[in-house]
C-alpha cells in the first residue's frame, strides 16, 4: 500500500502544503547527515488529545542541536506551537510527530556554515512494529553490526547520521526474517535495538543498559524507568552481557514509536514463557494508562494540543 502523506506541514516558520516543503538537492544534510530531530506522540486522553512530554522532547533536540554546532532558528516554543498547530490543521488528535533541523544549501566542505532549516511533520502512526506486536511480542536478533564507540560519533545526541548505524541493524534483522536488531557496543556489551532501547527482568526487577554502552537515553526509557519504581519495581542501569537476553525472564523494547514491545524470542532462542511476562503487561498497563486515564500523570508529561 503507498503511503498516505498527510495535507499540511510546517516548515521555517510556516504552514503550507506538504508537497511544497522542499529543499534543495545540494543541502549539506543530505550529503553529510547534518539533522538533528524527534519523534514524538500524541493521543487520545480523556481530556482532549495531548502531546507526550513535548517540551522533554524539545528540550533534546536543542541539546543535539548543540552538540553539533546548530544554531536553531526558532526558540522552544515557536517549534512547540508549530507541533500543536501541525496536528490541529491536519484534523489528527493520535498522531506521529518528526520536528527535524538540519544544514540546508550553503557551502560545499564538512565544516561549511550554512542555514539551518526546520519543519514539523505530523501524521497517524499506530504500532512501529505491526499490529500484533504489543499484544504478542516480536523475534530478534542479536546484529552482526556493532554501536559506535564513545568518542566516535555522540550516541546522545539524535541526529540523523547516527540513523545509518540503526538502518545497518534493523535491514539486516528484516532481511534474515527477524521483527528487529539488536546491537552490541564497542565492549561486546549489550547496547541497544535499532532503535529502540532494551530492558530484561530477572526475578521481577527491570534492568537496562547505561548511557555508556552507546545508547541514546530514550525520553520513553527514562518514562518507565520512573513509572517502574513509582510501583515499586525495581530498576537496574547496568552492564549486561549477550547471552542474557537468552537467560531473561523476560525482554522487551521501548521508544516513542516502539512504545512498549514484547520481545518473544531472541536469536532462536525463546525468551522465558515465549510471549509478554508479567513484569512486562505491568508496564504497558502504566505506561498506556497515561493516556486512558488509569496512571495518574503526577508529573505533567501530557501536553494538551
Amino acid at each position: 500500500m503507498a503511503q498516505q502523506y498527510p495535507e499540511w506541514i510546517w516548515q521555517n516558520g510556516a504552514i503550507k502544503p506538504w508537497a511544497e516543503a522542499t529543499t534543495h538537492v545540494m543541502s549539506h544534510a543530505l550529503h553529510y547527515g547534518s539533522s538533528v530531530f524527534e519523534g514524538i506522540r500524541s493521543y487520545v486522553t480523556p481530556d482532549g488529545a495531548a502531546i507526550f512530554r513535548l517540551t522533554d522532547h524539545l528540550t533534546r533536540l536543542f541539546h543535539s542541536a548543540k552538540i553539533y554546532d546548530m544554531a536553531l532558528p526558532y526558540t522552544r516554543d515557536q517549534i512547540a506551537a508549530a507541533c500543536r498547530d501541525v496536528v490541529k490543521k491536519n484534523g489528527l488528535s493520535a498522531a506521529y510527530l518528526r520536528p527535524v533541523a538540519w544544514r540546508g544549501l550553503g557551502g560545499f566542505g564538512l565544516s561549511a556554515e550554512t542555514p539551518i532549516d526546520v519543519a514539523v511533520a505530523a501524521w497517524p502512526m499506530g504500532p512501529y512494529l505491526g499490529p500484533e506486536a504489543l499484544e504478542k511480542g516480536i523475534t530478534a536478533c542479536v546484529s552482526s553490526w556493532q554501536r559506535f564507540a564513545p568518542n566516535t560519533i555522540p550516541a546522545g545526541a539524535k541526529a540523523g547520521g547516527n540513523y545509518l548505524s540503526g538502518q545497518l541493524i534493523a535491514r539486516e534483522a528484516r532481511r534474515m526474517g527477524f521483527g528487529e536488531g539488536i546491537a552490541l557496543a564497542s565492549t561486546g556489551l549489550l547496547s541497544e535495538g535499532a532503535g529502540e532501547n532494551i530492558f530484561l527482568v530477572f526475578d521481577g526487577a527491570l534492568h537496562t543498559t547505561p548511557a555508556s554502552a552507546s545508547i541514546l537515553t530514550g525520553i520513553t526509557r527514562h518514562s518507565l524507568i520512573t513509572l517502574a519504581r513509582e510501583d515499586g519495581i525495581e530498576v537496574i542501569e547496568r552492564d549486561l552481557p549477550r547471552e542474557y537476553l537468552y537467560l531473561a525472564d523476560e525482554v522487551f523494547m521501548c521508544g516513542t514509536a516502539a512504545e512498549v514491545t514484547p520481545i518473544r524470542e531472541v536469536d532462536g532462542k525463546q525468551v522465558g514463557a515465549g510471549h509478554a511476562g508479567p513484569v512486562t503487561r505491568r508496564i504497558q498497563e502504566l505506561y498506556f494508562g497515561l493516556f486512558n486515564g488509569k496512571t495518574h500523570d503526577k508529573w505533567g508529561w501530557l501536553e494538551p494540543v
